[in-house]
């Protein structure tokens, strides 16, 4: 939205399949063969680590930079598989994307077209979702073939769906989703639940929106203040960035921007986790200390203390790392919530940690009924865990974990099995470690430097 004007992008007719393109050299380098993790246990860790840009607000951005005519130059971007997916996706309805250094990537989207979006990429992630509502900003329709991502449990897109309606568009699904609106206008919008996705495509399509939109019961997460933060820097008005309730007022007049992503607050809490399991003392460099209070109050009921200087969080290694009962003596629960909760992103991570803990915990994972299904690996490897039922486990500790092969189902999961690995000892093997380098950026590399032995290889079949 380079002005006030609806659309300005030119028209391609959508087709069931999508033409077939010839393959790049961008294509060669995504496109690698599945790799495994092997890591020799038992090392304690030390020293400074800073943490990756945060996925989930990179996401969102590099789609929402579709909405201006304008260049948008984005830093402290982690460069992963998911984004890198994106960056494809948004290439492919002609937007310019490169990459200026390692973490910076340049857009500008002067001109793009309602292209029909290629079902590889799409299924690849979650996050092509996310370009519905910039692109129906921008080209007035939009196609989408599902959505992939991790496989954690059902993930309902009825909350997409019923936002965007809601501020004029017309949905219908067949075997993919088409959302079509000649033009958007400003609605008073309650969500049916708090998604975070949904969220930011009802803030992006608000933003160029004809009129006021109230987002109510929106998702608060640091990542939507990160994505409604970038569209204030575009030039935006939006009110009560934080809260549950959002004031848009639309449409905006776009312009040019850098901005910088702020960091992973996830990646934090899995270093935290690491630091703990390991017994190890570690640095956290610009932490993003402000968005680490529900994070912190977690680990602190595992017995695990951390201590802020500056910008910076502090992992001492004389933890005492006894989980802390309830009043009363009675057994605690942790237990994930919409933010500013304990995330739900973190639990697999506070479930390996719970296993190096003197105590008993119940951990209730109420977000995805598929995440706690990992825990069997955990067992495996000598962690004493009953799984009562999907969203619950009990954990008893501490464990003495010893090495195991494992499969990464999804990225948390695969994060958390590497930090059972790296604690373990003896020897462990992480196959489809992919799925942890679509949220954690050259870990392998980063986690060596701090003393860690993990050697990433090819997949070996059979």
């Amino acid at each position: 939205m380079g002005g006030h004007g609806q659309h300005n992008c030119s028209r391609a007719q959508f087709s069931v399949v999508s033409a077939p393109k010839q393959p790049t050299q961008q294509d060669s380098e995504n496109q690698v063969a599945p790799i495994q993790y092997i890591v020799e246990g038992g090392h304690r860790l030390s020293g400074s680590i800073e943490p990756s840009g945060n996925k989930n607000s990179a996401l969102p951005i590099i789609a929402a930079a579709l909405l201006t005519e304008h260049p948008v130059t984005l830093e402290n971007v982690p460069r992963i598989r998911d984004t890198e997916t994106l960056v494809e996706l948004i290439r492919s309805v002609g937007a310019s994307a490169e990459w200026t250094a390692r973490n910076t990537l340049h857009i500008h989207a002067k001109s793009i077209r309602a292209a029909d979006l290629d079902p590889e990429l799409c299924v690849r992630i979650r996050a092509s979702i996310l370009l519905a509502g910039p692109l129906l900003a921008r080209c007035g329709e939009v196609m989408l073939p599902p959505p992939g991502g991790d496989v954690i449990g059902r993930r309902r897109l009825d909350t997409h769906v019923l936002a965007l309606e809601q501020l004029g568009a017309k949905v219908t699904a067949t075997d993919r989703l088409e959302f079509r609106a000649p033009k958007l206008a400003g609605a008073d919008v309650f969500l049916d639940e708090p998604s975070v996705t949904a969220t930011e495509n009802a803030l992006v399509a608000a933003v160029a929106a004809d009129g006021v939109t109230h987002l109510r019961n929106a998702a608060s997460e640091p990542h939507v203040q990160d994505l409604a933060n970038f569209l204030v820097a575009l030039g935006a008005k939006i009110e009560g960035i934080g809260t549950n309730t959002m004031i848009v007022h639309g449409p905006a007049t776009l312009g040019a921007a850098t901005y910088r992503i702020q960091p992973d607050h996830i990646e934090v809490g899995s270093l935290i986790g690491l630091a703990a399991v390991t017994r190890s003392p570690l640095r956290i460099t610009r932490a993003g200390v402000e968005h680490l209070r529900s994070v912190r109050m977690g680990f602190e009921r595992l017995g695990i203390v951390c201590r802020v200087e500056g910008d910076d969080l502090i992992v001492p290694s004389n933890q005492t790392l006894k989980i802390q009962d309830d009043f009363g003596g009675h057994v605690p629960k942790l237990e994930d919530q919409p933010w500013p909760a304990f995330p739900a992103d973190l639990m697999s991570i506070a479930i390996v940690t719970a296993t190096q803990c003197e105590g008993v915990i119940l951990m209730f994972e109420k977000m995805f009924e598929s995440r706690m299904f990992f825990v069997d690996k955990l067992i495996a490897m000598g962690a004493r865990i009953v799984l009562c039922d999907p969203h619950r486990a009990i954990i008893a500790g501490p464990s003495r974990l010893h090495g195991a092969t494992m499969t990464s189902p999804d990225i948390r999961a695969g994060m958390a099995m590497l930090l059972a690995a790296v604690c373990a000892q003896g020897t462990s093997t992480i196959n489809n470690a992919d799925q942890i380098e679509r949220g954690y950026e050259r870990i392998e590399e980063r986690l060596n430097a701090l003393g860690a032995k993990i050697k990433r290889v090819p997949e070996r079949k059979g």
